[in-house]
């Protein structure tokens, strides 16, 4: 007893079906005849010259030492106390804005040095740096 319609010969089929190809094809051909014209139907406008080199501003730095005696100094000048925060309200306020570099004597009190950054707190200054000497082996 036979199960199918299919005669009782067991011929293997040997043509490709091209259907799928041709399926495949008309689904390419499709997308190109769309893609095409947009990519020709382009508006010529004149764009301005730009360089893409960043420029190399440099901020420059700004030294604040604390003496051992408790005195601010200002690139190796010496101020007054109330000067300080003037000073660096006035840097502040530059475009690029300047570094701070803090260096505190080690026999000062921290209390001077904890003094100086609240200042360049206030001010708002955005980048501090402590200048330290390397311990000799």
């Amino acid at each position: 007893m036979a199960f199918g319609t299919q005669d009782d010969t067991d011929e293997v089929m040997n043509e490709i079906n091209m259907t799928p190809l041709v399926d495949v094809m008309l689904v390419l051909l499709i997308i190109f005849i769309i893609t095409v014209p947009v990519m020709k139907h382009a508006v010529n406008i004149d764009l301005p010259r730009a360089t893409n080199q960043p420029e190399d501003v440099k901020p420059e730095t700004i030294r604040v030492s604390v003496a051992a005696d408790g005195g601010y100094y200002w690139n190796e000048n010496r101020i007054a106390d109330g000067d300080l925060l003037a000073r660096l309200s006035a840097e502040a306020g530059k475009n690029p804005q300047p570094e701070l570099h803090l260096r505190g004597d080690k026999d000062v009190r921290y209390e001077r040095v904890a003094q100086a950054m609240a200042a360049a707190q206030q001010a708002g200054i955005k980048k501090i740096g402590f200048i330290t000497e390397p311990k000799n082996p």
